[in-house]
């Protein structure tokens, strides 16, 4: 064999053995690939079904509820009527002590609820009442004055206006509720809960005689003490 000849096979030799390293090579890689993105395709798998997304074990917050005004206390009206027993009550009056329902047993008694000591409409109220205490007394009627004011407001009213008759001091509306003296009120387009201006009259057995709700001040002490008159 010629020089020339023995060089062209040794040529085709390599290229053949390069060639087959290439193939090799390229099945290799090809496997090493497919393995490659079938354990990845595994594992993305494995994290979807065993790898679920989390659920909060945290516990939802508790958001407080405030009652409706009209469900947070008795409105006027209610728990209260006429032929009805009079709601039994103990509270403190101007000038010390405590006063009761019990302390009138055998006699008629006016309870009359104003809003405020010192205002206006209540002044006037007060200073009727009181010039008809003797009045009332002649048909054995006592008389009563109540409001959510303090002890030592009350007796500033009565030193201011020289008022006589017992003034009780309610703040925590036990007995305006029982009464039916506490409720919603609107003024000036605003609507809240305060003393609606009553007036219960109590007979002689310890029952609610006759109520006067929404009471207009003028005239009002001498309609209470014609009615105390008729019973």
């Amino acid at each position: 064999m010629s020089k020339k000849t023995r060089k062209k096979s040794s040529n085709t030799t390599v290229k053949r053995a390069a060639a087959k390293a290439a193939r090799g090579a390229g099945t290799s890689t090809g496997k090493s690939a497919g393995k490659t993105r079938s354990a990845v395709a595994r594992s993305s798998g494995n994290t979807a079904k065993t790898v679920p997304a989390k659920a909060s074990h945290k516990a939802p917050s508790k958001s407080l509820k405030s009652k409706p005004a009209a469900a947070a206390t008795k409105s006027a009206g209610n728990g209260l009527s006429e032929g009805a027993k009079a709601p039994a009550f103990t509270l403190p009056r101007d000038g010390g002590g405590s006063v009761s329902l019990s302390d009138f047993a055998g006699k008629k008694l006016v309870l009359f609820f104003y809003p405020r000591a010192n205002t206006p409409g209540c002044t006037r109220e007060a200073i009727d009442f009181t010039r008809l205490k003797g009045a009332f007394a002649t048909v054995d009627t006592e008389v009563l004055g109540i409001s959510a004011d303090t002890v030592k407001a009350q007796e500033s009213f009565r030193n201011k206006h020289a008022l006589t008759v017992p003034l009780i001091s309610d703040e925590q509306h036990e007995m305006l509720e029982a009464y039916g003296a506490w409720g919603e009120k609107s003024l000036y387009g605003r609507t809240f809960l305060g003393i609606i201006r009553t007036t219960v009259l109590v007979d002689a057995g310890g029952k609610v005689a006759k109520i006067w709700r929404h009471v207009k001040v003028d005239g009002h002490a001498d309609a209470v003490l014609e009615a105390a008159r008729s019973l």
